[in-house]
């Protein structure tokens, strides 16, 4: 294997791996160890190290994939390890957080794939197998949220779509197919238990991979459910004919959207199994789109290496009392950590449905107009807001622009997240102390 596709492979099963491992580790009886490397302010152990290399070769073993000799593997496995570290140490910089809510509901998931009736019943579970088991566990999830929500954050606003951008691909072919509003496709589904465990979930994505292998040479849906058919992981398909995009869940529209005629879709985890997609045609719409929007403002307080999150929480607070007696925009225009808006006075137009946050939106839905919400929390910091008016409004155009910056952004996304963890690693201090060659 060369070392490019076996990068590849680690970085999209690592992750995966070390949280699995986690239900194995007993972080109470972590005893002082070899230091392998230093990252920051912190450290890897080569116990550490080395339950990561053991998950790794499970999920490539699971995978059906060679596994690379153990100089290499250890070299990638500890270019991850150390990675994610840089980015952990970045989190406790800016202060990004998880809260109790999110949390609980990521391990609930978890929970439920292993069977447990509830939080308590799978605590219990993986205490009596090593005690402390569930708080590693939780400590482990609650490192990955954070990461993600960082990545989410930070990757996101380097994308960058002008308005030219989008014009130019609603001009083009491409963009006039892919934004028409209803599509031809090819379905297909690998079933999962309810209780699936994490090698049911794996050996179903390996079907799932082989169903969108298939389907790339073929639109004969029967014939490629037949071909991989299994009792342990039922395959189900249809062609669904033409679907009108606003009936279909918006993950699934933003996959598809995204595909050229005749492509497939990687395969989508749902709750039901993992699916995979083939768009066989698109055609246009005359339906119009009338929504409720909301003239909004808000004040936004970012956590960051100078505003710890207690103190932005604690800002927003006194700037919500302050809201009642003062000027809404000239408190934002001054206090606001959103450049978008704050020398607008806060000002973020008419919101329409989706987009915002589900926080923020949760929270603009609830709030009267001409009255300020309390203060509220999403991933990018504590928020106030004021709702000015409201009205319905025809957003046809502004929604085809709203689905050709979606695609365009999801374009860039891939590209800038490889761009910004180079970045991490670079203007990270790493000092390797095994003599483990790192790239």
């Amino acid at each position: 294997m060369k070392p490019y596709f076996m990068r590849q492979t680690i970085k999209s099963t690592l992750l995966a791996a070390l949280l699995a491992s986690s239900f194995m580790v007993n972080a109470a009886q972590e005893t002082l160890d070899k230091v392998v490397a230093v990252v920051d302010n912190s450290i890897i152990l080569e116990s550490e190290l080395d339950r990561a290399i053991v998950a790794a070769k499970q999920q490539l073993t699971q995978r059906n994939q060679s596994i690379p000799p153990d100089n290499l593997l250890r070299s990638e496995v500890l270019r991850q390890v150390i990675l994610k570290r840089a980015q952990l140490e970045r989190v406790k910089r800016l202060g990004v957080t998880i809260d109790e809510a999110s949390l609980n509901a990521a391990v609930a998931e978890i929970a439920k794939q292993e069977g447990a009736s509830s939080l308590a019943d799978f605590q219990a579970k993986l205490d009596a197998r090593t005690p402390g088991n569930y708080a590693a566990l939780r400590r482990q999830i609650s490192d990955d949220l954070s990461v993600n929500r960082l990545r989410q954050q930070q990757v996101s606003s380097r994308i960058k779509v002008s308005d030219q951008d989008i014009d130019n691909f609603l001009n083009s072919p491409q963009g006039k197919s892919s934004l028409n509003s209803e599509v031809h496709v090819a379905h297909l589904r690998v079933a999962l238990p309810e209780n699936a465990s994490a090698t049911q979930i794996q050996a179903a994505e390996n079907v799932a991979n082989k169903l969108r292998t298939d389907l790339q040479a073929s639109n004969d849906v029967d014939a490629v459910v037949k071909r991989n058919q299994s009792a342990s992981y039922p395959v189900e398909g249809a062609d669904m004919g033409w679907r009108n995009t606003e009936e279909m869940p918006d993950e699934l529209v933003a996959k598809v959207n995204a595909l050229d005629l005749n492509q497939v879709t990687l395969p989508i985890r749902a709750a039901d199994g993992f699916h995979v997609l083939k768009l066989l045609e698109r055609r246009g719409s005359e339906a119009r789109t009338i929504v409720q929007q909301f003239k909004v403002r808000h004040i936004l307080l970012r956590p960051s290496e100078v505003l710890s999150p207690s103190d932005a929480e604690q800002q927003i607070n006194q700037l919500y009392k302050r809201a009642g007696t003062e000027n809404f925009a000239d408190l934002a225009s001054t206090f606001s950590s959103d450049p978008g808006s704050a020398s607008n006075g806060g000002d973020l137009g008419w919101v329409s449905p989706g987009m915002m946050v589900p926080q923020f939106e949760e929270v603009m839905r609830k709030t009267p107009v001409g009255q300020i919400s309390k203060p509220f929390q999403t991933q990018y910091g504590w928020h106030i807001l004021k709702v000015e008016d409201t009205r319905q409004q025809d957003v046809t155009e502004q929604t085809r622009r709203s689905k050709a910056r979606q695609v365009l952004a999801e374009r860039q996304f891939e590209q800038e997240l490889d761009n910004w963890m180079r970045e991490v690693r670079a203007e990270s201090f790493v000092e390797i102390k095994d003599g483990t060659p790192v790239n």
